[in-house]
């Protein structure tokens, strides 16, 4: 540690740290605009100026210079004042004097420091330049001319997205960001460049000339369009969702957010279902709730419960599938199931089911194995987690499963399952990087679950990570990785098929005389039984509503107070950002006051009283925000027979990453995207 004097305050930091660094360790503010905290040091704006003593006596670019024991550092001297000015002029010569039509209004960094720590007035009266918009893709609306070469995009693009679409073309004055050619940013995460723009160069195309950040409503969150869990911030005007950024948390999304979480919420106020229907001649009309609820009570009258079946969809809170789950039970059913793409999880324990080394651990695995998983499309915020720990130490990735660009280097083992029997049985050379390791971790996608071979494919990764060491008292390198942010809350809540209960495929086809659908929409519900009575409660007219004698109109997860679980076990909370529309409420509601029209009212009438049914069920979800490090104490496997692993290749989990739910398909933006990426790539292929 060198200990280092901040104007006066002494404070002690790591070697190799720069000197902001320590400025920022003592509460001392630094302005600056290419420096990133997670991005490579350019060291190009000289914003960051300090004064050195004994150092040469000239300003020092702080964010560039590496401490010393002992180092003196001023940062409000004559001098210091003097060159932040003249930087600052520099940087305004040929900045755009547009502030009142410019997007980052209200948000910007130029003008922010402009302000605190610029000169009133400049020497510069020749005409400014102007610079070609860049059309790269929907999402990301350019404004060249406001550019002031920080280079953030270009490091971030590069570096922590790994698709290196961006740099810069000529030198100077005539030095220009942009892709090499026009064509789309290829990247899942290309939202966060807004976030990093430090002037208005780059804004969102959605949201452009939407709204003023102080005209919005800010609720924090956490976003449930995959199962990472990111935690986000809901900006609403009024009764409308108009802006989703991401929230810092370094365990979970650091501080970045997915593409589809960030820009599909225009599907929030579309293809809605706000108002209760009942099919009456074959035809959905409108009706009342005690209507609504009238129908299903005549229709549950005299139904057995073995014939009452319930299916949780992908983007339910824990509340609402206990509340099903009881209201089921006091039918008589066991008939649950919430793995609508039929995945063969075992959830006798919890550590077969979660991503055990947590989404931080992956920076302190030294070689990883990737079955049945695309983890780019399926989890893109995890993935960069897993390029910054490839990039840190370049260490070995292997895949087993379709092969794609995953954005860093990886050594393609085969798309079979058979492959893991070569793995345990050390015939592949990857087993002994695999053994070499000090911390190997194992991520098992629902890809490679989903076949008739899942729990075969579930117990031969297991053997494996037992074989290589993946599992010990310090260290539980076994990992799934979910598509569904309500899987894992699901499982804890043992939403599965009770004794004698029939699963997903049990309850198609005639299985049960009435069907529950909670949200889910995933599955073909084409194979849903003819003379089947299917009730849906959910928030869009999507497949599940298209079937359904009865819909139920329930709200998104920006409309309610919610319990999320996401792939490593985390139990989160969402909070109501805006009320759902019409006469839609809060899916827990709905089920309470239908249990009591129904003859079997549920024991809880607040949330609160909800909640601490949820803590007696599992007393996980008392464990809110925190995530303890989890080791393997218990190596006995999970049911299956890893002899019985097929040769089929494992088929994609995600083959669409732009729409993937309900939200996310009524979403015009997203439709745009799938246009753009998704369609060509499809054509191309065939």
């Amino acid at each position: 540690m060198a200990k280092v004097t901040v104007d006066g305050i002494e404070v002690e930091v790591p070697n190799g740290s720069s000197v902001l660094q320590a400025c920022e360790a003592a509460g001392i503010e630094i302005p600056r605009f290419c420096y990133h905290e997670r991005l490579s040091v350019a060291g190009n704006c000289r914003m960051c100026m300090v004064e050195i003593e004994k150092a040469p006596p000239k300003p020092h670019a702080s964010c560039a210079f590496p401490v010393n024991d002992g180092m003196v550092v001023h940062t409000d001297t004559p001098m210091v004042r003097a060159a932040r000015r003249a930087a600052m002029e520099f940087l305004l010569i040929n900045h755009p004097l547009d502030c009142p039509i410019c997007d980052q209004g209200g948000e910007c960094d130029l003008q922010d420091q402009a302000v605190a720590y610029g000169k009133d007035g400049s020497r510069y009266a020749e005409n400014k330049r102007a610079v070609k918009d860049k059309n790269i893709g929907p999402l990301v609306q350019t404004v060249m001319t406001r550019c002031i070469h920080c280079t953030r995009c270009i490091r971030f693009i590069t570096e922590v997205a790994g698709v290196p679409d961006l740099g810069a073309t000529a030198r100077g004055e005539n030095m220009e960001v942009g892709t090499y050619v026009q064509k789309a940013l290829g990247s899942e995460l290309s939202g966060n460049l807004i976030d990093l723009c430090p002037v208005g160069a780059l804004t969102s195309k959605p949201y452009a000339f939407t709204a003023r950040p102080w005209e919005l409503r800010k609720t924090d969150s956490v976003d449930v369009l995959d199962a990472v869990g990111c935690n986000i911030r809901v900006d609403t005007r009024g009764p409308e969702v108009l802006r989703i950024l991401p929230r810092l948390n370094e365990d979970v999304n650091e501080e970045w957010l997915g593409d589809k979480s960030r820009f599909s919420i225009d599907g929030l106020k579309r293809r809605r279902v706000d108002t209760p229907w009942v099919k009456r001649d074959g035809t959905l009309q409108k009706a009342t709730w005690p209507a609504a609820f009238a129908a299903i009570a005549a229709k549950l009258k005299g139904v057995a419960g073995a014939r009452i079946g319930a299916i949780a969809g992908d983007l339910c809170d824990a509340e609402s599938m206990l509340a099903l789950k009881d209201l089921m039970a006091s039918l008589g059913s066991q008939n649950l199931d919430c793995r609508q793409d039929g995945a063969k999880l075992d959830a006798a324990r919890r550590d077969f089911y979660v991503f055990n080394s947590s989404i931080a651990g992956i920076e302190e695995a030294d070689a990883i194995l990737i079955v049945g998983s695309d983890p780019r499309h399926e989890a893109p915020v995890l993935n960069a987690r897993i390029r910054k720990r490839f990039v840190a130490g370049n260490i070995p990735v292997g895949v087993i499963g379709p092969t794609g660009d995953l954005t860093y280097k990886t050594q393609h083992l085969g798309d079979t399952p058979s492959v893991l029997a070569a793995l345990i049985a050390g015939s592949l050379p990857f087993a002994e990087v695999l053994k070499a390791a000090k911390k190997p971790m194992i991520i098992l996608g629902q890809g490679a679950l989903v076949g008739i071979d899942g729990a075969a494919v579930l117990a031969a990764c297991w053997q494996l990570a037992a074989t290589v060491g993946a599992l010990s008292a310090e260290w539980h390198g076994f990992n799934v990785l979910h598509t569904a942010a309500a899987r894992v809350g699901a499982l804890d809540l043992g939403f599965l098929p009770g004794p004698g209960g029939k699963d997903l495929a049990g309850m198609l086809g005639g299985g049960v005389d009435v069907l529950w659908l909670l949200g889910a929409d995933e599955f073909d519900t084409s194979k849903i039984g003819a003379n089947t009575f299917v009730v849906y409660q959910g928030h869009h007219g999507d497949a599940g509503a298209a079937r359904a004698d009865v819909i139920l109109p329930g709200a998104a997860y920006t409309e309610k107070n919610g319990t999320y679980v996401n792939t490593e076990g985390r139990v989160q909370r969402g909070q109501l950002a805006v009320y759902p529309p019409g006469e839609a409420r809060e899916d827990w509601k709905i089920l309470r006051a239908f249990s009591e029209v129904a003859g079997h009212p549920l024991p809880y009438d607040d949330l609160a009283a909800l909640r601490a049914r949820l803590e007696q069920v599992n007393p996980v979800f008392a464990r809110v925000g925190f995530l303890p490090r989890f080791a393997c104490t218990d190596q006995t496997a999970p049911v299956g027979n890893p002899t019985l692993a097929s040769t089929t290749p494992f088929p994609l989990a995600v083959a669409n990453y732009y729409k993937t739910d309900q939200i996310s398909r009524a979403s015009p933006t997203m439709t745009i995207c799938t246009e753009t990426y998704v369609t060509p790539k499809l054509a191309a292929a065939e």
